[in-house]
Order: structure tokens, then C-alpha cells, then sequence
């Protein structure tokens, strides 16, 4: 099957910004003990009438635009998000109509923080069988509508924000642009990330997150790299699910990925779960600091101890 490659990313974020100094008139935290422990700085937050669809929307509307298309060109919306609020219409469909589509087809997936990897795997694998001819991939969430503002340990990770990827079939002769997904789970320890209850909150179990992710993901990087013929050192940049800078940095050193710019987005933007792998990346090239064609790692993780990673060339 012909393979398919990135043509373009976009990202959004709401204009409202809570810093640590915020914070910490709202719960018993400070500046140092936020940046000592999570490397987080500042974090955008989403007002009650922005849902998870207007930023989602916002973010694939900008990816459309540096790709030169139009919402008619798209037949495939795939949202990662695990905040939306409503059941149906989902949010791709909401997406689709807030960006005036004719009739794409439309699904969410609820991957939590590894959900964007997952939705560009699917896209790929989609396209590529030629159930689809191009895909608007979008990772979405509003972290704060399901924090807990009392629990200092979680309500300082927590931002909003969007980012997508305009996904298609690479022309006759190209090289594949997006490498084969390395994905799984850890079932047994699925309840170290969770968003329960009725309304929902957001908690998690963070040393467990801490250790799993700083141990047990560096080999799955790794194979997601041989599965792409490549090997970490050559990679031009890397980017992890924007969880905590305190995983991200011994991440990124185990994975062997030396000579590569990792995306520290977290410290502006704090943990947008689904959204923050597309954020940084497209920020990243935004800023110009991976070049065309470069060699890009992405790999998310979290909730249900779900990862999910694969080697992209940068657009």
C-alpha cells in the first residue's frame, strides 16, 4: 500500500493564562515547588464557552490553511480528546460542521494522553488502504473542566489547548512519511490515570506514572525507531506527551536520542493530554527549529497506560 506523510500542522490555545503565582492564591503550592517538581511554568485555560470542538476546530482550520486546502479536500476527522462533555454528536462531527465539510467521516478517540498517536496511526493505516484519501488528525482537550482545584498534585499540571495534522497519501515514488505505530497498554496498571465520577475529575497515581514511564517506555521508544529503520541518534527532534518536565528530559536521554531538539512545551502549556503532542511539534516547526523531511519521534503515554509512538518526517 502506497505509504502517506504530513502535509501540515496547526495548533490553538485559548488567550486566558493561569501562572504558579495563580495558583498559589488558590491552593497550597508555590513557584518552586510547581517548577521543582513538574518543570511547569504557566498553562492556557479555556473559558466556559470555548468546548472541546472550538478549539479542536481552531487548531484543524490553521493545519488546513498551511497545507493549502480547504475544508471540502478532507473525507476523514479523527479527534483524540477524553474531555468532551457530550456523547453525540461527537466531536469530530462537531469539528466538521464548525469547519463547514460536506460529509467526512467522523470519529473520536479516547486514548487520553496517547490518544493523538493513536488517531495518526489510525488515519495512516485508513489512508493507506485507501478507505479514505486525506485525514484531519486533531488531539483536544480541556484538562481543566475535569480538574480538581483543591488537589494541589494534579490541578498544577492541567492546560487546554489544540493541536492537528493534515494527513495523505504520499505521491508515486515517495518515501512513507509517517512510520509504522508501535502501540499497547498496561492494563493491570490502568487505574494510575483516571477521569471518573459523575461529573468526571482527573486523578492519578503520580509516582506509579513517574517509574513506569521513566523505566519501561525508553525500550518501547526505541523499538518504534527500529520499526522505522532509524536509529535514535539520527533523530532531528522528539516528542513525548508534555506529562511533567521531569519525565520528558531522562526520557529523551534513555532513548538514546542525543543529537535530537526535544519539545519542553510543557513548561508554557502544562500537560494538555491529548492535545500536547500535536501543540509542541507544531510549534516547533512553526518556530523553525526542525527542518523539512527531518526525522521526528512521537510518542504518547498515560492514561490506561497506553503509549502509542511513531517516526514522523517533519513537513
Amino acid at each position: 500500500m502506497q505509504g502517506t506523510r504530513i502535509a501540515a500542522l496547526g495548533h490553538y490555545q485559548p488567550a486566558g493564562v493561569l501562572t504558579n503565582e495563580d495558583l498559589a492564591g488558590m491552593v497550597e503550592t508555590s513557584d518552586d515547588w510547581i517548577t521543582s517538581r513538574v518543570g511547569i511554568r504557566t498553562r492556557h485555560i479555556a473559558g466556559p464557552e470555548e468546548p472541546v470542538d472550538e478549539l479542536a476546530a481552531h487548531a484543524g482550520a490553521k493545519a488546513l490553511a498551511a497545507a493549502g486546502l480547504t475544508p471540502a479536500d478532507v473525507d476523514l476527522v479523527v479527534v483524540a480528546t477524553s474531555t468532551a462533555i457530550d456523547r453525540s454528536p461527537n466531536t469530530a462531527a462537531r469539528v466538521a460542521a464548525r469547519l463547514g465539510m460536506p460529509g467526512p467521516a467522523v470519529l473520536d478517540l479516547n486514548v487520553v494522553c496517547a490518544g493523538f498517536t493513536h488517531a495518526l496511526a489510525t488515519a495512516d493505516h485508513t489512508v493507506r488502504a485507501g478507505a479514505a484519501n486525506r485525514a484531519l488528525v486533531i488531539g483536544a482537550d480541556k484538562m481543566t473542566q475535569i480538574a480538581d482545584w483543591t488537589d494541589r498534585t494534579t490541578c498544577v499540571l492541567v492546560g487546554d489547548g489544540a493541536g492537528a495534522a493534515v494527513v495523505e497519501r504520499c505521491a508515486p515514488g515517495q518515501e512513507p512519511g509517517i512510520g509504522p505505530v508501535l502501540w499497547g497498554s498496561v492494563p493491570e496498571m490502568g487505574n494510575a490515570v483516571r477521569i471518573e465520577g459523575t461529573p468526571p475529575v482527573f486523578a492519578q497515581e503520580g509516582q506509579s506514572v513517574y517509574r513506569w514511564a521513566t523505566t519501561r517506555l525508553p525500550p518501547l521508544a526505541r523499538q518504534a525507531c527500529e520499526r522505522a529503520g532509524i536509529a535514535p541518534a539520527d533523530l532531528a527532534a522528539v516528542v513525548l506527551h508534555q506529562a511533567n518536565l521531569r519525565i520528558i528530559e531522562p526520557l529523551a536521554e534513555r532513548i538514546g536520542a542525543v543529537n535530537a531538539v526535544v519539545a519542553r512545551d510543557v513548561v508554557d502549556s502544562g500537560n494538555t493530554s491529548a492535545a500536547s503532542i500535536p501543540l509542541a511539534f507544531s510549534k516547533l516547526v512553526e518556530r523553525g527549529e526542525i527542518t523539512s523531511g527531518a526525522p521526528v519521534l512521537l510518542f504518547g503515554f498515560g492514561g490506561n497506560l497506553s503509549y502509542a509512538g511513531q517516526v514522523v518526517h517533519c513537513p
